[in-house]
């Protein structure tokens, strides 16, 4: 004869009254939260003519909307990348883009540039360019944190390297000083 080394314990035989009492307080839990959820929110519209209502944010400028001073000789223009943020710290987004012409084929460089809303319902405008497409380069990655512009720049070291592999990468950075943007290199290298 074999003997278990574990006793018959009442706990271990659910009962349909253990499943009862644990309905009922999932169904308590339940109603609890739904009574203690917070209050709605409520926006208050500012006085005519002052801007947006307070605690909304305009949203930024559409990139894809926007005219970009590129000389494409018939061929359309492409956004490559977009980010947005308050650049210039007065409470309104502006969208920075990489833009270049569609080719087809090989790496067309990018124009980096900086839109705002325009004064209408309009499409957005260019206010700034941050890199012209004359340079050569290409924007590897790209982001906005804190008013401060971050571009991965990608370029080739002499007209032998293929067109489709940089093999040079310079991270810079713009910042909105005094009315304009100045760059400053974050990082050199190959």
């Amino acid at each position: 004869m074999q003997t278990s080394a574990a006793p018959d314990l009442a706990h271990t035989h659910v009962r349909p009254t253990h499943w009862l009492a644990t309905a009922a307080a999932m169904a308590g839990v339940v109603a609890l939260a739904a009574l203690a959820q917070p209050a709605p929110a409520v926006a208050t519209l500012p006085a005519a003519g002052t801007g947006t209502a307070v605690g909304t944010v305009a949203p930024a400028p559409d990139a894809a909307s926007a005219t970009y001073p590129l000389t494409c000789a018939g061929a359309p223009t492409t956004v490559a990348r977009t980010v947005t943020g308050d650049l210039d710290g007065d409470g309104r987004p502006e969208t920075v883009a990489a833009a270049h012409c569609q080719a087809g084929s090989g790496t067309p460089p990018h124009g980096l540039y900086v839109l705002t809303a325009g004064r209408e319902a309009g499409a957005p405008r260019v206010v700034a360019t941050l890199l012209d497409p004359a340079d050569g380069r290409t924007v590897g990655a790209l982001a906005v944190h804190d008013g401060l512009v971050t571009a991965a720049l990608l370029g080739y070291s002499s007209t032998d390297v293929p067109r489709c592999c940089p093999d040079e990468r310079e991270t810079v950075e713009w910042r909105w000083s005094g009315g304009t943007f100045l760059r400053a290199t974050a990082t050199g290298g190959r």
